[in-house]
């Protein structure tokens, strides 16, 4: 969604008390559709039905297809029959689709009746894919020329059929379905001769997924190669479809949007943070809280495991939350790097020992730095500043060698448990920061009371 101005908000609310329509037509055709929908959604339910129908009937659609969920649903139940069929009619297959997969079962009788038959066809093709595959987020809509066509008949056939399709640039080469190839408009209009074939200007090594790709796959393949579209074929080579860009684009903020929710310990929500209630925002937020919340036991029986060393050193007790802190800030830090690069595609579990041994080398360059800089700290500040004559070097040292350790063992679980997840069918980015941070924190007690007591109780 575009940013919002607030200043053309404020002269579209003026024009519309004014009832000062013209005017108000005007403005709306020189904005973009996305900058149309984000002012849509700043305004009341009762003018949108209004606005709405100041706008040039494919502006209007391209607008409706911007719109989140809610407000689509909004307009439809304000819309006419007449209304509801020149917007579905005009929306891309791929926008149609989403759009039925996202309103109610009432709504939904509604679109599909209102729809024309082949649309109606194509949307049903669409939804039959699974959910997150390439198949249910591709478009039916696509240039196809026969390898046998002249780049005239290629040219005259893109004019003919192209004002309904959602990308010209790219076409696709097939015969009986099966795609053998694609041409570009640039290949055809800068062909010697206009009877060249097609069969001889376009390109044989198409890079194709197939309807059961999944669509991050997708989208980092249209970002890997710098496509504008990428074409779509069931298990029989036959092309069924194409993706383009801008659905890519969707994706990979959608997919982002999750893994961040997911890494900060929440449920992934559909809503925008706007648009959700406070009840929603509990509701995804709640069952991880209580897990973390309960996961936090280990570290209480750890403590009182060591109740009477820390009786006899009391002073051991104002450094935990500092050495807790710092696993679990190391151990986020390699698991964010990690699952990043898994979500990117690149790593994969064969390169596990690369990354352990990386982390390993980052770990002991981290671990000597803090554990220098913490044994600075405590005698300078703890010991002589604050006169905490309990600090002892001995102490301190335990505290900076658990320092160390607790860094390296961070580290090592960062890395290891996102990697060992993917390759389990698991959500790298569930083994994020409040899970690991609850892990290194019980094993950076242990690790600290381990050494104090071998140490200084020994």
């Amino acid at each position: 969604m575009a940013v919002h101005n607030v200043t053309v908000e404020k002269t579209i609310r003026s024009l519309l008390d004014s009832k000062k329509y013209q005017t108000l037509k005007d403005i709306l055709v020189t904005m973009e559709p996305a900058d149309i929908a984000a002012v849509f959604e700043e305004l009341d339910e009762v003018r949108n039905p209004l606005l709405f129908r100041l706008l040039p009937k494919e502006t209007a659609a391209e607008t409706f297809a911007e719109l989140d969920p809610e407000w689509q649903e909004l307009l439809i139940r304000g819309f006419s029959d007449t209304e509801l069929r020149e917007v579905v009619n005009e929306l891309y297959v791929d926008d149609a689709a989403d759009l039925v997969e996202e309103m109610p079962a009432n709504v939904v009788k509604r679109i599909l009746a209102q729809a024309d038959p082949q649309m109606r066809k194509e949307i049903n093709e669409i939804l039959r894919y699974p959910e997150n595959s390439a198949g249910s987020i591709m478009t039916t809509e696509y240039v196809s020329l026969r390898p046998s066509m002249t780049v005239r008949e290629a040219i005259t056939r893109i004019r003919t059929t192209g004002v309904d399709k959602e990308t010209i640039y790219t076409c696709y080469v097939t015969e009986g379905r099966k795609l053998l190839g694609t041409v570009s408009v640039k290949d055809l209009l800068l062909a010697a001769d206009d009877e060249t074939l097609v069969s001889q200007i376009m390109d044989e090594h198409v890079i194709s997924v197939t309807t059961l790709t999944d669509q991050e796959e997708v989208a980092q393949m249209l970002s890997k190669y710098n496509f504008l579209a990428l074409p779509v074929v069931d298990t029989d080579a036959r092309m069924v479809g194409i993706i383009t860009f801008d659905d890519a684009m969707d994706v990979l903020v959608e997919e982002t949007t999750e893994d961040i929710e997911k890494m900060a310990g929440m449920l992934p929500s559909e809503k925008t943070y706007l648009h959700s209630s406070a009840w929603d925002v509990f509701r995804h937020r709640i069952p991880w809280l209580a897990l973390l919340m309960i996961s936090a036991t280990f570290t209480g029986m750890i403590i009182t495991g060591f109740e009477s060393a820390l009786a006899a050193q009391v002073v051991l007790t104002a450094f935990i939350p500092m050495l807790m802190d710092t696993g679990g800030n190391s151990g986020s830090q390699a698991s964010v790097t990690v699952i990043r690069a898994l979500s990117l595609g690149e790593l994969e579990f064969s390169d596990l020992p690369r990354v352990v041994w990386k982390e390993v080398q980052t770990a002991v360059l981290c671990g000597v730095a803090l554990a220098m800089l913490c044994f600075a700290k405590i005698m300078l500040i703890d010991r002589m500043l604050l006169g905490n004559s309990d600090i002892t070097t001995l102490t301190a040292f335990v505290v900076c060698f658990t320092m160390a350790v607790t860094v390296l063992i961070a580290k090592l679980v960062g890395c290891t448990l996102p990697m060992a997840a993917k390759k389990v069918g698991f959500d790298p980015a569930v083994m994020a920061s409040p899970f690991i941070t609850t892990i290194v924190d019980a094993l950076s007690l242990l690790v600290y009371f381990g050494i104090a007591s071998a140490l200084l109780f020994g």
